[in-house]
């Protein structure tokens, strides 16, 4: 038996008539008699009781009607939720960010959150090195990275740079410098993301360049802490501006730029190249993309 052939069932014994039936189906009377005829045969059952001439089901018939009527409820419940997806009210954005590059979603999850409201946003927390490998393994749609990644499979679009800068609590005698010399900060004590990065190396090898000692007093696994242990003044610190901007922008962390310490990030939004993106994910990177032209503007 096939879909079209229980929708005739039904509209049979809805019309109560297989003449009437043709008409709602905008069919020939004699393609309903042998659609039933078929699924008659594919059953082993008659479906309809032929002495009657109102189209009256067999409980056989009866049966089948239920079922068919879930059956078709179904296919109605699917062909909505497909038309939902694509009108955006409903559906799910799977994203993969690490703690530095999760910063940099804040301002676009907002932003597509007005826009759809009614749609999930799902981002787990990867490793950077690894998140190009969920991309590929289908664990997630989207990732963000700080590097493009080599692999050609991955499409990586630039949305936003990102600068290294150094914090301090509002209370530190630098506080207010703006910017300063890396020999300002010799005698700083640093609190560092015990995480290795390409720029942790290159920020050690720009001190030893000038031939200073970076003096790293604590490291810990979270971001976050770092911000509070700055602002409670028992050190500095060297983070992606967009990790502390919130803190910035209210006054609880100072910003300075070291002179001799200029590093800037490329954050990409990658994806799949030859996989069809869902409608919420390019609606997502979308709002990436509008986001950073109106930054770019300002």
């Amino acid at each position: 038996m096939d879909i079209n052939q229980l929708e005739v069932l039904v509209t049979v014994a809805r019309e109560k008539s297989f003449s009437r039936a043709a008409e709602a189906l905008n069919r020939t009377q004699p393609a309903v008699s042998q659609a039933i005829r078929r699924l008659e045969e594919d059953v082993g059952e008659k479906l309809f009781d032929r002495s009657s001439k109102d189209g009256t089901l067999t409980f056989a018939g009866e049966v089948l009607l239920e079922h068919a009527e879930a059956m078709l409820a179904l296919r109605t419940n699917a062909r909505n939720a497909i038309r939902e997806l694509k009108g955006l009210r409903r559906g799910k954005v799977t994203i993969s960010a690490n703690e530095h590059t999760v910063f940099f979603l804040l301002p676009v999850i907002e932003e597509f959150l007005k826009l759809h409201p009614t749609i999930k946003i799902e981002v787990q927390r990867g490793v950077a090195s690894r998140i190009p490998k969920q991309i590929t393994a289908r664990e997630v749609e989207l990732g963000v990275i700080s590097f493009s990644p080599e692999d050609a499979s991955l499409v990586s679009v630039p949305i936003v740079t990102d600068d290294l800068v150094m914090i301090v609590s509002p209370d530190h005698p630098l506080a207010g410098r703006g910017t300063v010399s890396i020999k300002d900060v010799a005698d700083e004590n640093f609190i560092a993301h015990n995480a290795p990065s390409p720029y942790r190396r290159r920020v050690i090898e720009a001190f030893a360049k000038h031939r200073i000692e970076l003096q790293i007093s604590v490291e810990l696994p979270s971001l976050e802490a770092i911000k509070l242990l700055v602002m409670k003044n028992a050190g500095a610190a060297l983070v992606p501006r967009l990790a502390a901007r919130a803190e910035i922008e209210n006054g609880r962390l100072a910003e300075l730029n070291i002179r001799e310490l200029q590093l800037t990030r490329e954050l990409n939004i990658v994806y799949r190249r030859n996989s069809k993106l869902s409608h919420a994910a390019e609606a997502f990177l979308n709002a990436a993309r509008s986001l950073s032209s109106k930054a770019q503007e300002k």
